[in-house]
C-alpha cells in the first residue's frame, strides 16, 4: 500500500479533503513561487488537528516541515520529502479580541492581525501591517519593522509538540525557542493598548506607503535576501557593489530594493542560489562583509 492510500485514509479520518495534497507543487504554495512538489501538504484548522497529524506522522516515521504563509522560504527544485503542514489564513486564520488582547491563529497574515486591531482602535502592531506571512511565521522569525517586533506585544503562544502534545508558553520570548524546539505555534495571544483609530489607521497607512515605495512587491520573492550585517545595511552593500539588476536565469537583484532577489519570471531554486552566491561573492570582494542569507532554504 502506498503512502496515498495509507497516510491519506488516516488523514481522511479526521480532515476535510481540501485539506491535505498529495504530490503537491509548492511553487504554488509559497510567495516566492519556486519549489518542486512535496509528498503531501496538509492544512490544519486548529490545534487539535495539528495534534493528530503529529501523531499520525510520528507513526508514520515522515519527515516533517512546518510552513506559514510561505513568506520568507526558498523551497529546492526536488521539493521536500515527507510532511508540510502548513497554517494558512484560509483554514486557520480566525483573529478576535477580549479588550486589549488579540487571539490569532497561526495562519491569520499579519496584515489582518494589524488591521483589525487598527478597527479596534487597538494600538501595538502597526509595524507588522506591511510584513508579508503569518502571525505564526512573524513569532517564529520574531519579525520587526519600524522599530516595533514581536516579541514586545506577545503575551503567550499555544503551540504543539512534535509528539502532539499542547502547551502554553507565557511571556517567555526567546526568538530562537521555536526555532530550536520543534514546537508548532497554533494561537498567538497579543498584549495591545486602547488608542485612537484614526492615529493608528495614519501610522499603518503611512508605513505601507514607505514600504510600497521602496520595495519590489509587485514581483514574487521571500522578502529581504540577508541578513543585515553588524554596522551596515545589506542592500546598500549590493547597491554600491553595482549589482542591481544582476541576473541568473529567471533571479534577479532587484532594480528597485538590491536587498531582494526577485523571480522575473519562471526561477529555479537553482537560479536564486547560484545568484545569492555571485552577490556574496562580489561584495565580499569589494567590502570585506559576508552577507549571510535570511531567506530559510528548505528541501531537496
Amino acid at each position: 500500500m502506498n503512502l496515498e492510500e495509507s497516510f491519506g485514509k488516516k488523514l481522511a479520518e479526521f480532515l476535510n479533503r481540501e485539506q491535505f495534497i498529495f504530490n503537491a507543487p509548492m511553487a504554488e504554495h509559497t510567495t516566492f513561487k519556486i519549489g518542486g512538489a512535496a509528498d503531501v501538504l496538509i492544512f490544519p484548522s486548529n490545534a487539535q488537528e495539528v495534534s493528530q497529524i503529529f501523531k499520525l506522522i510520528e507513526e508514520f516515521k515522515l519527515p516533517c516541515t512546518i510552513l506559514g504563509n510561505g513568506s520568507n522560504v526558498l523551497v529546492l527544485d526536488n521539493g521536500i520529502r515527507g510532511v508540510v503542514v502548513k497554517f494558512s489564513d484560509k483554514f486557520f486564520g480566525n483573529i478576535r479580541n477580549e479588550g486589549t488582547k488579540i487571539i490569532a491563529s497561526a495562519g491569520a497574515k499579519l496584515k489582518d492581525v494589524s488591521n483589525f486591531a487598527a478597527e479596534n482602535n487597538l494600538s501595538g502592531v502597526e509595524f507588522a501591517v506591511g510584513i508579508p506571512g503569518s502571525i505564526g511565521g512573524a513569532v517564529f522569525m520574531n519579525a520587526g519593522a519600524y522599530d516595533g517586533e514581536m516579541k514586545n506585544v506577545v503575551a503567550q503562544v499555544t503551540a504543539v509538540s512534535p509528539e502532539g502534545e499542547l502547551k502554553t508558553f507565557i511571556k517567555l520570548f526567546v526568538q530562537s525557542i521555536f526555532q530550536s524546539n520543534g514546537y508548532a505555534i497554533c494561537e498567538v495571544e497579543l498584549n495591545l493598548t486602547q488608542g485612537d483609530g484614526a492615529e493608528i489607521k495614519n501610522k499603518m497607512a503611512d508605513f505601507t506607503q514607505k514600504r510600497e515605495s521602496k520595495q519590489p512587491l509587485e514581483l514574487p520573492s521571500a522578502g529581504s535576501t540577508f541578513k543585515r550585517p553588524k554596522g551596515y545595511f545589506a542592500g546598500t552593500l549590493i547597491d554600491q557593489t553595482g549589482l542591481k539588476g544582476l541576473r541568473v536565469g529567471g533571479a534577479m537583484v532587484s532594480e528597485k530594493h538590491a536587498g531582494f532577489v526577485v523571480n522575473v519570471g519562471n526561477a529555479t531554486a537553482a537560479d536564486v542560489l547560484n545568484l545569492i552566491e555571485e552577490v556574496r561573492r562580489r561584495v565580499h570582494e569589494v567590502h570585506g562583509v559576508n552577507l549571510t542569507p535570511e531567506v530559510r532554504i528548505i528541501g531537496e
